[in-house]
């Protein structure tokens, strides 16, 4: 059955690739970007030459988030899926960034997500249905390389938010999947557009030990990746959970080409979690109501 679903950060990248997935599976989707009338007009155009509908989305602006989930319930009688997509990348030694940059990046990558939820979650959850798609990262719990801590921070606090919020909404029927992409050195703008360490001078002192240690990471980085790594299976993995039928959705998908053995370490945590949801009688809870296993 068609849904009607907001993407957040659907510029670019991921985003881009899922809002297109999404409307060729036959959705009707909102491509959430910043900007629409200035550096994002040329990608809202082609969005809509796609046959999407660009809506103006800045996640860090609560105003932002609730307006563009009203302008979807003016256009259409429910919103039925909110992927939460939206992130940026910083690289650098962790030291080096200020406190005011990592709040930033947390403001995007994980208070992003908690104005989302409050403008969509009242409709939803009156509605008693909905699917929540995070996009998350391998690096919450795979091999992790130095050099991008800020980002690996914020995108573990992301999952540890969305692994709590299924919980809690499992009893209003809304049904939670958390995508884990692995290291895409190709086809995303995630590298090519991170941000850097504002403190020049301690960034400095680090490369006199760790001499282009940036660039290192990303040659082996790509050299582990299999040649035919396709960023694309991110978004079609995204479809996907959107086309399965409530309460067969996973919890959690891998796309992850460099096997980082995020999928190790998630299974045992997630297993892990549901036994002791079991064990204090909450069982429940683990599938959106009405449909236990």
């Amino acid at each position: 059955m068609a849904k009607t679903i907001l993407i957040s950060g659907a510029s670019s990248g991921f985003g881009a690739l899922a809002a297109r997935a999404l409307a060729d599976a036959g959705h009707t989707v909102y491509a959430g970007m910043r900007d629409l009338g200035g550096r994002n007009a040329a990608p809202a155009r082609q969005a809509a030459a796609d046959g999407l509908h660009p809506v103006e989305l800045d996640v860090t602006s609560e105003e932002s988030a609730r307006e563009a989930v009203e302008t979807v319930l003016r256009e259409q009688p429910r919103l039925d899926v909110l992927v939460h997509n939206a992130g940026h990348m910083v690289t650098g030694p962790a030291e080096a960034f200020t406190p005011e940059q990592l709040a930033s990046l947390y403001d995007t990558n994980v208070l992003g997500t908690q104005r989302l939820n409050r403008a969509a979650l009242p409709h939803m959850r009156a509605a008693g249905d909905g699917l929540l798609v995070w996009v998350g990262s391998s690096s919450t719990r795979g091999g992790t390389p130095p050099y991008l801590a800020p980002y690996f921070a914020a995108k573990a606090g992301m999952d540890a938010l969305a692994a709590s919020y299924a919980l809690e909404l499992a009893r209003w029927g809304i049904e939670t999947t958390i995508v884990v992409p692995g290291s895409f050195t190709s086809g995303t703008n995630h590298y090519a557009h991170s941000g850097k360490p504002a403190d020049e001078a301690v960034a400095a002192q680090y490369e006199q030990h760790y001499a282009g240690l940036l660039d290192e990471i990303g040659r082996k980085m790509a050299e582990i990746e299999p040649p035919d790594a396709d960023v694309r299976a991110v978004a079609q993995a995204i479809a996907r959970v959107v086309d399965t039928p409530k309460g067969k959705r996973p919890f959690r998908v891998h796309v992850d080409p460099t096997d980082d053995g995020a999928a190790v370490v998630n299974a045992v945590a997630d297993r892990v979690r549901a036994e002791f949801l079991r064990r204090i009688g909450l069982a429940d809870l683990l599938h959106p109501a009405g449909h236990l296993e």
